[in-house]
């Protein structure tokens, strides 16, 4: 039983009582009933137990009446029912003027009603009141299934959750951050005693109580869900309500399917650039939802990135959030308004081109990969397209970096982030058949591959280093460890075995090729 001595004193034939004293005490809690019938009931009165009586034990001894009194207060009783007309006809001034005093509830019940019909009637409303509990604890869980089936929302999951549980609630990240809240609470409020253990607590916000549950995906913790206003009583019956809730959040937060860690408008629109890739939304319309949700990004030059990781499944998914919070969180990228979204491919992330050279950009990229491995001990990977200035072009710039990715993966070349303009010349030449590349390549050089070997192998990795830097002799013989003037005589005679100019572009963009298709067949 779990009525409140004010909820005890409306039900029938309970109702017919007067409560004389202590209204201030009419919120305590019945938690079970018991009749005076020993000298020594004081001394086995439990907690929340409310009390009745005849008075006979103390009728004729006020200071017994008072103890009695002061007894039942001190050991958390919800209240002292006295039935006159037997023993006693009025309850005395006194004993009234000390229950007001402590706020503990002096009731005056009614002569006609026996002891038991007074506890039969609270019983047969506390099995119905636990029924209805039930019921509706039935029919939360058949919402929150509902809510777990359904594939679109016009609104927050969290929120969604709220309204099906019955309470408000707050979404807190891993990183003490909320981002998500209709308590009415505020920031401070809602994260006093940060940081917290990952566990189930129960603990004092405001004038109340809340509950609150970690979100965990793989052992992990992704934030908090606070539920607010809860009611402590109700809290072993409906705690199993609020870990369904949560885990419906965490599910949805770790599926990608909902992130609450990002602004709402991105959020919005992360699902539109879904569709439109995915041939679902016209590039017309994307532009106009843009403009709408105040997202500018489409309306200068931008970049598209690709991020993917070796993991599968869940530890997939979880590796690619996890990179999601890190480029959120980056010093230098965090303030570009990116917007990212989770697709098959891998995580997609929508940047403004600039302030960065392509080479920056990509360092910052590869900061942001820090130390995620994955089981095989590899690195996450990424790309980065080239420039585009009109909305229509984002599914050129999808192409370019899914074209790169697989490239990379392949090759291994450029390291884990690639720009595509790195592997532009790769990927137009990768058209080119094996044999074709094979007869340009040996009939290029055929005038130095006919001596040593060891000759050969010195005298193309000179060349190589040449081109790489330009066409810089100095800069060709310091990464090559030797004097300028061995540089300037190995080009000498590479010029005079290949018959070439290095002075003219043609035969330098020949000699490019060359190393272009040696790199790619040895690849293949």
């Amino acid at each position: 039983m779990h009525l409140t001595v004010e909820e005890a004193l409306s039900i029938y034939p309970l109702s017919e009582a007067k409560l004389i004293a202590g209204s201030r005490g009419k919120h305590r809690i019945v938690k079970s009933i018991n009749v005076m019938d020993a000298p020594d009931i004081s001394d086995w009165i439990k907690e929340g137990e409310m009390l009745l009586t005849t008075a006979y034990l103390i009728k004729d001894s006020p200071g017994d009446a008072s103890a009695l009194l002061q007894t039942l207060n001190r050991r958390g009783s919800a209240g002292l029912g006295i039935k006159l007309g037997r023993f006693w006809d009025a309850v005395p001034q006194s004993l009234i003027a000390e229950a007001e005093q402590l706020n503990f509830p002096l009731i005056e019940l009614p002569f006609q009603f026996t002891f038991s019909d007074q506890m039969n009637g609270l019983f047969r409303a506390e099995l119905s009141r636990s029924v209805g509990v039930l019921q509706s604890m039935m029919e939360k869980q058949r919402l929150l299934m509902r809510l777990a089936l359904r594939s679109g929302r016009s609104r927050p999951l969290p929120d969604s959750v709220s309204e099906v549980i019955g309470y408000p609630l707050a979404v807190i990240s891993a990183r003490g951050t909320v981002v998500f809240n209709n308590s009415g609470y505020s920031e401070s409020e809602l994260l006093e005693g940060w940081p917290w253990q990952p566990r189930n607590q129960r603990f004092r916000l405001g004038g109340g109580t809340g509950f609150r549950i970690p979100l965990l995906q793989a052992g992990k913790c992704q934030g908090y869900l606070h539920y607010c206003d809860i009611d402590p009583l109700l809290l072993p019956v409906e705690e199993s309500l609020f870990v369904q809730g949560a885990e419906l959040i965490s599910y949805h937060i770790h599926a990608g399917l909902e992130d609450y860690f990002e602004h709402a408008g991105h959020r919005e629109f992360s699902g539109l650039l879904r569709r439109y890739l995915k041939d679902g939304l016209k590039s017309a319309e994307l532009s106009q939802a843009a403009l709408k949700l105040d997202i500018t990004l489409l309306q200068s030059p931008f970049q598209l990135v690709l991020t993917e990781v070796t993991a599968a499944g869940e530890a997939r998914q979880g590796e690619l959030l996890r990179l999601k919070e890190e480029y959120s969180e980056h010093p230098a990228l965090q303030g570009q308004g990116a917007i990212h979204w989770m697709m098959e491919e891998g995580l997609l992330s929508l940047y403004p081109a600039g302030p960065y050279q392509p080479e920056q950009f990509r360092e910052l990229i590869r900061e942001c990969f820090g130390s995620l491995k994955s089981d095989q001990g590899e690195g996450p990977r990424a790309a980065v397209s080239s420039v585009k200035v009109r909305p229509e072009e984002l599914k050129e710039a999808f192409a370019e970096i899914t074209e790169c990715i697989g490239m990379s993966r392949q090759w291994g070349a450029h390291g884990n982030v690639v720009h595509y303009r790195q592997l532009e010349l790769d990927l137009l030449l990768s058209k080119i058949p094996a044999a074709t590349m094979e007869r340009y390549y040996s009939g290029s050089l055929r005038g130095l591959l006919s001596r040593e070997p060891e000759y050969v192998k010195e005298m193309l990795h000179t060349l190589e280093v040449y081109l790489e830097n330009d066409g810089h002799v100095n800069e060709t013989a310091k990464k090559l460890f030797i004097h300028r003037n061995t540089a300037t005589y190995r080009m000498e005679k590479l010029s005079e075995l290949l018959d070439v100019d290095f002075k003219k572009i043609n035969d330098l963009m020949k000699l490019k090729l060359v190393f272009l298709f040696r790199s790619m067949l040895e690849r293949e």
